[in-house]
């Protein structure tokens, strides 16, 4: 048939069938990948390019599931882990059934074959068998499951081309943050997957929703279960995006949580170029200079801590950073004149945004690009003022004719001066107030306006 023959022509040539593919919604690609083998073959790669999974117990544990993970996985190029915080995820305290005691829990990750049945028998999971029967009987699957480093682990080879992971675990109350939770059991089990699967096209980050204390467990030179090269793995990774549960800035703020989260950026140190970190909630102290902080430069230990670590912090320098973008953070101009000098030669574009000033001014935190360019000129482009008009129709006239007059307008204005989108990304403070509009502005507008008014 002349018709079939045209569309096999065109079904085997890559670069058509792959933009028709690009035209399908991703909601309709399941239904058209059962039309015969081939469109499911040739859909696949789009349908399971971006995938979330949401932790449940039998997510990594269920032989379909794994199944069809095999043969799907080499499709994935973004995953999105997301689990929660919900009731299922606490953690009551673990008590001896018979004095009601609560029993210390040392956790060590452990890594079992799961093919090996008879290793799995002959060693007790949690350390020891008592341990391991309080375990069992007293938490949920959910914590066996998130538990389970061996599943994670076959798992992730099973993604063998990840290139950009997301982990989402959103909603964690505040009077939770000094307690573990399933949550964090999961991050644990999830790192050390990453560490020991074969993932050499992974170079992106992204903590979407993530809470403090996630910066320990997913920490590789400090966290459970951490080996010596660890890190290596997370030195793929070239951005990183966090976006992190508030610590609220006060005089004396959680020290730990911070010590941690400065503790973990040092771990891209030496290969990330951008880098974007955002406090959830209210604003925060800003994570590339908590070394300059003064709740967390070197003192003498306290009285109720005596044997609290006091050693002062290691300024965080990235050695290869070009973008960097920081969100909702408080900090001196001090610390962000500083920042700059220190990336100087390497970063190429930063980016303030709700960002509030303890002490100093803008000019004084921007001084080192005078210093760096040898002039001023950087300041004519630091801020852009755009003068956005709000259009009345004016009295008697039809709505086609105002249509047409405005779409004039704007087309005069676009050839006049046409701001660049970076220009326009730059846009400071005054920009965005002349955006909604002021009275001097209107003023100005009424002034030249193309219309008649009365």
């Amino acid at each position: 048939m002349p018709s079939g023959s045209a569309f096999l022509r065109f079904w085997l040539t890559d670069r058509p069938r792959e933009t028709f593919l690009s035209y399908i919604a991703k909601e309709e690609l399941p239904t058209f990948r059962l039309a015969c083998h081939d469109f499911g073959v040739r859909a696949a790669p789009l349908l399971f390019n971006e995938t979330t999974i949401t932790f449940r117990p039998s997510t990594f544990t269920k032989p379909a599931r794994m199944a069809a993970l095999d043969r799907i996985g080499h499709h994935i190029q973004t995953l999105t882990f997301s689990m929660p915080h919900t009731p299922e995820t606490f953690l009551p305290p673990l008590l001896d059934p018979v004095t009601g005691e609560e029993v210390t829990f040392i956790y060590e990750p452990s890594i079992q074959s799961t093919r090996d049945s008879a290793t799995r028998l002959s060693n007790p999971i949690y350390g020891s068998w008592e341990l391991t029967d309080l375990l069992v009987k007293q938490y949920s699957p959910l914590f066996h499951a998130a538990a389970n480093v061996s599943t994670f682990i076959r798992a992730f080879k099973a993604i063998s081309s990840l290139k950009h992971l997301k982990i989402s675990c959103p909603d964690q109350e505040a009077s939770q943050r000094y307690r573990r939770s399933i949550v964090d059991y999961a991050l644990i089990s999830l790192r050390i997957a990453v560490e020991r699967s074969s993932l050499p096209l992974l170079n992106s980050l992204s903590l979407v929703a993530i809470h403090p204390g996630a910066s320990l467990y997913l920490n590789p030179t400090m966290g459970f279960g951490a080996r010596p090269n660890s890190a290596k793995k997370w030195k793929q990774v070239k951005n990183l995006a966090i976006c992190m549960d508030s610590i609220p800035f006060s005089p004396y703020p959680p020290l730990d949580h911070l010590k941690l989260l400065h503790s973990y950026l040092h771990v891209f140190a030496s290969s990330l170029r951008n880098f974007v970190f955002r406090w959830h909630g209210s604003d925060g102290l800003s994570p590339l200079s908590l070394d300059k902080e003064l709740c967390l430069q070197n003192r003498s230990p306290g009285l109720a801590c005596p044997r609290s670590c006091h050693l002062a912090l290691r300024p965080l320098k990235f050695e290869k950073l070009r973008n960097m973008e920081v969100e909702n953070i408080v900090v001196d101009a001090s610390q962000v004149s500083s920042f700059i000098t220190a990336h100087r030669h390497t970063i190429r574009e930063f980016n303030f945004e709700d960002t509030h000033l303890r002490s100093g001014t803008w000019d004084q935190a921007l001084a080192p690009l005078t210093r760096i360019s040898g002039s001023e000129k950087w300041k004519d482009k630091a801020e852009e003022v755009m003068d956005v008009p709000l259009l009345f129709s004016p009295v008697g006239l039809e709505e086609d004719r105002a249509n047409d007059l405005v779409v004039d307008y704007f087309n005069c204005k676009s050839r006049a001066s046409r701001p660049s989108i970076g220009a326009w990304q730059r846009a400071g403070a005054r920009s965005r107030e002349l955006f909604w509009g002021t009275p001097e502005h209107m003023k100005r507008f009424l002034r030249t306006s193309i219309f008649s008014w009365r």
